[in-house]
């Protein structure tokens, strides 16, 4: 193989060169159109547009105002309608940041072929059209494009739409190298293999990607220029370059397609999923959810937690005017430091609550107060409950109280607070089954566990409580004492008040120690400690 200045041996080429726009012959629309193909042409696209408004704001000339402030995207396929889509949505930011009317901004998406997403069953295409006119789009398809000017667009004979920004993203070809390439090539400089992914002019000379011209048996058009059709055939030409070398069985090239999904703006989508056969549609809120499931798996192989956590910062939390699949509803900020006086508050009863507890439990750490005694050969025990004081109020049933039951009056753990919250009838057996089995003996004392565990929660209510009033880790804190008012409730031993608890710690855990507390200089201390240690870089643990 030969490149302008020398030569390169090989005794196995893969062709993986990737693709470019085309311009299908199409009159200055490569030097008159922007391109959407890297992150560059975003870039820029996105600097010319906010441009545009700035300069369209002190425009007086209505018509060159007009002219400025209408955008045609050339193309109507996968890129094309989620640029499209995009700028639609962005419009309204626009205006409002640049004081422009709203009506005056024109978004015109044009094709030659009869529909959006071509193929895309019907169902889905009139979707995806349904949403870009809701969003203002005007759709022109079946117009071939004739030319392309610096301030306008040629629809062939159906006239000419007037535009300062013309963006293309009328479909792809062959990367540049492949035009030089002596194997035989179809459809747009893509190179023609056999089922084994081998050009069929030399077999030591494997192709993947976007360069592939295959037509697999029982279809009628070539394997997409999709990610999928990559990734799967990378792995056939590496089977068989292994094979051929090792010796072996070498593998056809069998793609299963799981389809694809065109997001329209931030907000909705559409997707065609499935299997060869059993392919069905989605449309709105569920598109876009398989569209971020499907990139966060793609992000944990690729770049690991790190760039999980990004990208739901970006796509869901940190998102603006609501353009998420879950509106705005996850990305409303409000100042921290609103939420100090209930740190202050949740973290002092949590404190009050164990300091009141912790001489109980040092005097005599097997003097179980917190836990409920076992019920024996039907008889019951006195039975504790969790009270506002921090102290243990017990209910002993005597034979009055034994024989009420046996009339048909419940007797019901109380506390000082009132009656215990309900507790589910399977939770609280599966909580009788976990105490059987850890708390108590079989001759109904309680083990050595059960001490462990009682001066566990008291501690853990004196320390998360201290951690809370501090603004300490609140976020591990918080999540801890909704564990152990958790825990309490499902033990039977809740009063009404619990629910301020454990409501006050959902409240609490986002970042509320970032204000007033100890977290806004201990976290970024250890975040940059954290960045340092050697796993943590290999597998992209942390966030920024």
């Amino acid at each position: 193989m030969k490149s302008d200045d020398t030569s390169y041996p090989y005794d196995y080429l893969v062709m993986a060169a990737g693709s470019k726009p085309t311009f299908f012959g199409v009159s200055g629309a490569k030097e008159n159109a922007f391109q959407l193909w890297t992150y560059d042409d975003a870039v820029q696209i996105h600097a010319h547009i906010m441009k545009t408004f700035h300069m369209a704001v002190k425009e007086k000339n209505l018509e060159k105002r007009k002219k400025m402030l209408t955008f045609v995207v050339v193309g109507c396929g996968f890129t094309g309608v989620e640029m499209v889509g995009e700028l639609a949505e962005w419009k309204g930011r626009l205006c409002k940041d640049f004081y422009v009317d709203p009506n005056e901004v024109k978004i015109y998406a044009v094709d030659s072929l009869p529909k959006v997403l071509p193929i895309f069953p019907d169902n889905l295409s009139k979707k995806a059209e349904k949403v870009l006119v809701k969003l203002g789009v005007e759709i022109i398809t079946g117009s071939p494009i004739t030319e392309v000017g610096k301030d306008f667009v040629q629809l062939g004979d159906k006239g000419r739409l007037e535009a300062g920004t013309v963006i293309w993203a009328a479909g792809v070809e062959g990367a540049d190298v492949m035009a030089n390439l002596e194997v035989k090539r179809e459809g747009r400089n893509r190179i023609v293999t056999n089922d084994k992914l081998q050009s069929v002019d030399h077999e030591n000379v494997y192709v993947v990607g976007d360069n592939i011209f295959f037509i697999p048996e029982g279809e009628q058009r070539p394997v997409p220029q999709m990610v999928e059709n990559a990734e799967h055939s990378a792995a056939t030409v590496a089977h068989n370059i292994v094979s051929e070398i090792k010796g072996g069985q070498m593998e056809v090239y069998k793609p299963e397609f799981h389809g694809a999904m065109v997001c329209i703006g931030g907000r909705t989508g559409v997707a065609h999923l499935g299997m060869p056969g059993k392919f069905f549609g989605l449309t709105g809120f569920f598109a876009m959810f398989v569209k971020h499931f499907i990139n966060l798996v793609y992000f944990v192989q690729v770049a690991g937690f790190n760039k999980c956590w990004t990208y739901l910062m970006h796509e869901i939390f940190h998102i603006e005017d609501n353009r998420s699949l879950v509106g705005g509803h996850f990305a409303k900020a409000s100042p921290n430091f609103w939420l100090l006086p209930l740190r202050l508050f949740v973290g002092w009863k949590w404190f009050e609550q164990g300091w009141h507890k912790l001489p109980g439990v040092l005097a005599d750490p097997s003097n179980i107060f917190l836990i409920p005694a076992k019920v024996i050969d039907g008889g019951t025990t006195a039975s504790p409950a969790w009270n506002g004081g921090g102290n243990v109020v017990a209910t002993v049933a005597d034979a009055a109280t034994a024989a009420s039951a046996a009339a048909g009056a419940a007797a019901e753990t109380a506390s000082a607070w009132g009656e215990a919250l309900p507790v589910p009838e399977f939770i609280s057996s599966m909580v009788q089954w976990s105490m059987d089995a850890f708390f108590y003996t079989a001759d109904g004392g309680f083990t050595t566990l059960a001490s462990v565990f009682q001066t566990g929660m008291v501690i853990g209510e004196v320390l998360f409580g201290l951690a809370l009033m501090a603004g300490l880790f609140t976020a591990v804190s918080s999540i801890a004492t909704i564990a152990m008012g958790g825990m309490i409730w499902a033990s039977g031993m809740a009063p009404l008040e619990m629910l301020w608890y454990m409501a006050g710690g959902v409240a609490l855990i986002g970042g509320s120690g970032s204000t007033f507390g100890m977290d806004y200089y201990v976290l970024p201390f250890l975040k940059k400690i954290w960045k340092k240690i050697g796993f943590v870089k290999k597998y992209y643990l942390y966030t920024e």
